[in-house]
């Protein structure tokens, strides 16, 4: 067996020649300095430090020298893997420095945005105020009623004493499905609810109907074809319009404060007989602004009264289309608009606010009105 070859040079190894080594430091170097951000300068150092690298190779090749020749090629592999590695932590140093300055510029956060990205709804005020004015009725010991949005014409018109002849049947106003002769309406008010009312049950009845209505109006600063309305129907022994005045006095002191005052102009509808507008005393000026020119009023242009809706007593032909003796019964009614309460109540201008959807509209209500 022969002995080792204790006179083995090294520098005859390639991947140990000095050239050699330095060679592959620079090529290290090189590649370091030409990395353009931190995920190319993993790859080099994966390419030149890593296990499978130049150098590493190089490294394990120290280890099949004789003794005396190891301390010097582990030197000079050793120098050039701590000068690769060296500038590799100062190339990683610039690269996350400029990453960091990028970030700032291409990441800046707008703290004058809105944080919450799913923001809190809000109730529609005229839902509100719709349960509002149900609060008020069903306190009085009355009830709340609700049919159908899309109605038979006989209970949207003929049940109400509304003839074929007249106006409000024809096309300009109501929405009919299908065709005008489907006999299928969208109601056009809320009174066909008193009418199923009154076929469904025995007096004495006392209910209220919200609820959606339509009429084929544009949509403007006062008007719009889906709107709310709110009526009210008695039916009883005995009940006159004395009744119903006290009714609409306590409704509006509900809606509009204590001391407000109503009063009742002849009128003209055809379920109810006799018949009349209901005004209230401006809720703003008090009267004060009628005849007096320092004291104007925008809210009832210095009239001191307001239109808010109409009423009157049940004519008794709807009392009969609805099978209620009108010999032993009697009953009033009253209907009025919604949108035109929450308008008089907080001083609303244009219908449009109202039907946009405007999140910001609605949360200014808060959850009671």
């Amino acid at each position: 067996m022969s002995a080792p070859n204790k006179q083995f040079d090294p520098v005859e190894v390639t991947p140990l020649h000095p050239d050699e080594v330095a060679r592959m430091r620079d090529e290290a170097l090189g590649a370091i300095a030409q990395a353009g951000d931190l995920e190319e300068l993993k790859q080099v150092r994966l390419a030149h430090l890593g296990d499978r690298s130049p150098l590493a190779l190089a490294n394990k090749e120290i280890g099949a020298l004789p003794p005396q020749a190891r301390k010097d090629a582990g030197q000079r592999v050793g120098a050039a893997r701590r000068d690769v590695t060296a500038v590799l932590e100062e190339r990683q140093q610039v690269l996350e420095a400029e990453r960091d300055e990028r970030v700032l510029v291409e990441e800046t956060v707008d703290v004058t945005l809105p944080w919450d990205r799913r923001p809190r709804g809000a109730r529609h005020p005229l839902t509100t105020i719709q349960e509002r004015v149900g609060d008020v009725f069903v306190a009085m010991g009355w009830e709340i009623a609700e049919g159908p949005e899309a109605e038979a014409e006989w209970l949207n018109f003929d049940a109400l004493n509304i003839g074929p002849d007249h106006p409000a049947r024809t096309m300009q106003d109501t929405f009919f499905v299908e065709s005008e002769d489907s006999g299928v309406v969208l109601r056009t008010h809320t009174s066909p609810v008193q009418a199923r009312t009154m076929l469904s049950r025995k007096p004495p009845i006392y209910v209220i109907c919200p609820g959606r209505t339509f009429r084929t109006d544009e949509l403007d600063a006062t008007h719009t074809p889906v709107f709310s309305q709110v009526e009210g129907l008695a039916v009883d022994e005995g009940l006159t319009m004395a009744n119903l005045k006290g009714a609409l006095d306590h409704f509006a002191s509900a809606m509009f404060g204590d001391g407000i005052t109503t009063r009742l102009r002849p009128s003209y509808f055809p379920f109810t007989e006799p018949s009349a507008e209901m005004d209230l005393q401006c809720f703003v000026c008090r009267g004060d602004s009628v005849g007096n020119p320092d004291r104007p009023c925008r809210t009832c242009s210095s009239e001191g009264w307001i239109e808010w809706g109409g009423c009157g007593m049940v004519n008794p032909r709807v009392l009969v289309a609805c099978g209620v003796d009108p010999d032993r019964y009697t009953g009033f009614a009253f209907g009025m608009g919604l949108e035109r309460t929450l308008m008089f109540r907080h001083g609303i201008e244009d219908m449009h606010d109202m039907v946009e959807g405007d999140i910001r509209f609605a949360a200014a209500f808060g959850m009671e009105i």
